[in-house]
């Protein structure tokens, strides 16, 4: 009987100290460095979405002080259309034609919305109208986010990407996570695409 509940008591000391060892050697790595870059990659789409749902009222408020500027205002709806129309799920981070085309996408809408603002250079009444000045600032604040948010998937994706390479996570990932690819990282596709589009007015 002391026998029996001696090793009983011995077994579950060896499962705990085994569980320690596996859980501290980095066979959680790969999973939750994955975790992060789907969660990094949503952060981008979020900062995205959100400056696409600015597009529409900057449109309309510049439209109030300069209609005939309707190609370039034409161009910016079409351009924030292109780029809400391509979406890219965490199933599709691994294709890199499809980055391509989103990155294409949204380097479009920017330039589009850097002419808009050029635009409005020559329309001082626009210029000191409160709703365009708030619209401006929410822009200036989304495109630094889209950058933070840029830098932040680059940087989930280059952690995971070293994980499955490098020893022990290279043992981990070919020997239970083989499913899981190197991941794609966000290029710019534009000359000088990792600043921010100039949208002040001075």
């Amino acid at each position: 009987m002391v026998s029996t509940s001696f090793r009983g008591i011995w077994q579950v000391a060896v499962l705990l100290l085994l569980s320690s060892l596996v859980a501290g050697c980095g066979i959680n790595n790969i999973p939750r460095y994955d975790e992060q870059v789907k969660s990094a990659w949503a952060q981008v789409e979020n900062q995205y979405q959100r400056r696409a749902d600015l597009i529409p009222n900057l449109v309309e408020t510049v439209k109030g002080f300069a209609r005939q500027e309707q190609e370039t205002l034409t161009a910016v709806v079409e351009a924030r259309a292109r780029a809400t129309s391509i979406q890219v799920s965490v199933d599709d981070l691994d294709d890199p034609a499809k980055m391509q085309a989103f990155e294409q996408a949204q380097a479009q809408l920017t330039g589009a919305l850097s002419r808009l603002m050029a635009v409005s250079e020559r329309y001082p009444e626009l210029k000191s109208n409160q709703n365009f000045l708030a619209l401006q600032s929410q822009l200036e604040g989304t495109e630094n986010r889209i950058a933070v948010a840029r830098r932040d998937y680059i940087s989930a994706v280059q952690q995971y990407n070293t994980e499955i390479r490098t020893f022990p996570g290279r043992i981990w990932h070919s020997l239970m996570y083989s499913d899981m690819p190197i991941r794609e990282n966000f290029e710019a596709t534009t000359e000088n695409a990792e600043q921010a589009p100039q949208v002040q007015f001075e």
